[in-house]
């Protein structure tokens, strides 16, 4: 299939890609340029009411849109997908929980592939939520940044280097936020274990293991609208880890990776064969059918060692088709102990108090009761009864009222721009060592060496 025709599957099409070749900085890994601004733990001004608009709102997009509303001092000023049926229900959908009456004015874009440009020259909102598909987020958050507002982009942020570069460039001549949705660094696991790391429990890191295993091979029946119609030619035409961000985000503000005196250095990678999805389409479409026509290279499973500047290592996987328990790993391994997931344990050097004798056996299942009851972030327990309803479990919504409470008290966001960028660099940088037979390939730094200057992530009350 053609990349034009490719793309153009998604609720947002070419435009998006003709305007980021415009609209985007060159992308150099040269010195930062006098006009350009280190963007760590910038802070923008306060914004005591926040003007937001949303681009594609097939999915992820209007349950944004929906926890957005819900705050105080918030306004939804446009909503923008290809599709009028959409932009129509997620209206409704804040409308409906439009306790304040504070979104009064929604314009409504749709139809024409250049309306979310149009948007933002019409609205010119303070902030732009983009959930569109994987091509589009590099162009739509530079336009968003150039435009004079802060982007929020669904992961990953960017499928190439250069568009990450471009992404970084953007944000620093705007100075303008350019945060990468990662959600999962809200859940409650998550948070515990970034609030028992900082405490010192687990000793000194030296591993870690990031997973996103996930069978969704039901959404290629997605085939004309929907995920699986644009994103089953990803898996078809690409090799390596195309989503690695969900198991990645979280261990890597464990390790302060990119905030501080360590940060991402290399990582190789192999893929298994590529069976399951021509499986899986031989097995449940018709010979002629467009499926059964792609010649699916990416293999099933991928496998990535990456290694960091401190040497520290974390091995990510990724696996969206095998026939097998979700799993997303958050493995945290130090010189005291390890925390581990899918299912929560934990084990530590010399026991846990009361409840193991020593670091041979797990502290798990109703065990874990105490665990949370000592050491469940302050973040969680502060917003979990508001969000628990938000989705995943409540951290979508904690994840977006921290958007809102950041921006209103200018303070720097939980996910910087480099981060987002370090994190998806991961699937362009597996696809380069997969096709060279898994030589090692270099991170690019994003910071230019200013990561020492970033904070760790603290521990938010």
């Amino acid at each position: 299939m053609k990349r034009r025709d490719f793309i153009s599957k998604s609720s947002m099409g070419t435009a998006a890609v003709i305007a980021g070749s415009s609209l985007a900085s060159c992308a150099t890994e040269g010195a930062r340029l006098a006009a350009q601004q280190y963007m760590g733990d910038f802070s923008a001004e306060p914004l005591s009411t926040i003007r937001a608009a949303f681009i594609g709102v097939g999915a992820r997009g209007g349950y944004h849109a929906k926890s957005f509303a819900r705050l105080e001092g918030t306004e939804v000023v446009a909503i923008c997908d290809v599709y009028q049926d959409l932009v129509e229900e997620k209206k409704k959908w804040v409308e409906e929980v439009d306790e304040f009456q504070q979104h009064q004015n929604i314009a409504l874009y749709y139809g024409d592939e250049q309306q979310w440009l149009k948007m933002l020259d019409e609205v010119k909102p303070d902030v732009v939520f983009i959930a569109t598909n994987w091509e589009n987020h590099a162009p739509m958050a530079i336009a968003a940044m150039k435009a004079g507002a802060h982007a929020f982009v669904e992961v990953p942020m960017a499928t190439t280097l250069k568009d990450l570069w471009d992404i970084v460039d953007t944000s620093e001549q705007t100075q303008k936020h350019c945060m990468m949705m990662e959600n999962v660094n809200y859940g409650r696991v998550e948070l515990m274990y970034l609030n028992m790391v900082r405490q010192g429990l687990v000793g000194d890191l030296l591993h870690a293991e990031a997973a996103y295993i996930h069978e969704l091979r039901w959404q290629m029946q997605e085939q004309e609208r929907g995920t699986g119609s644009w994103r089953t030619y990803h898996y078809a035409n690409r090799n390596g880890n195309l989503y690695p961000t969900h198991g990645l985000g979280p261990v890597a503000q464990y390790m302060s990776l990119a905030r501080g005196e360590d940060n991402f250095a290399s990582l190789v990678s192999f893929s298994t064969p590529a069976m399951g999805r021509a499986l899986y389409a031989k097995e449940n479409y018709p010979a002629d059918h467009k499926w059964n026509q792609l010649d699916y290279k990416g293999g099933d499973l991928n496998t990535s060692i990456l290694k960091t500047k401190l040497g520290r290592t974390i091995m990510i996987q990724w696996d969206e088709t095998s026939p097998r328990p979700y799993s997303r790993h958050n493995l945290i391994q130090g010189t005291k102990g390890t925390l581990a997931g899918f299912p929560t344990r934990i084990a530590l050097d010399g026991g846990v108090e009361g409840l193991t004798e020593n670091h041979h056996s797990w502290v798990q299942g109703e065990a874990l009761s105490a665990i949370y009851e000592k050491y469940d972030h302050p973040l969680y327990k502060r917003l979990n009864e508001s969000t628990k309803n938000s989705g995943h479990g409540g951290m979508d919504g904690i994840m977006i009222y921290r958007i809102v409470e950041c921006l209103q008290n200018g303070l720097p966001l939980d996910q910087n721009v480099y981060e987002g960028c370090l994190w998806s660099a991961v699937s362009p940088l597996s696809e380069m060592s997969v096709r060279s037979g898994g030589a090692p390939q270099a991170f690019p730094d994003f910071t230019r060496g200013d990561s020492v200057q970033t904070n760790p992530l603290s521990i938010i009350s």
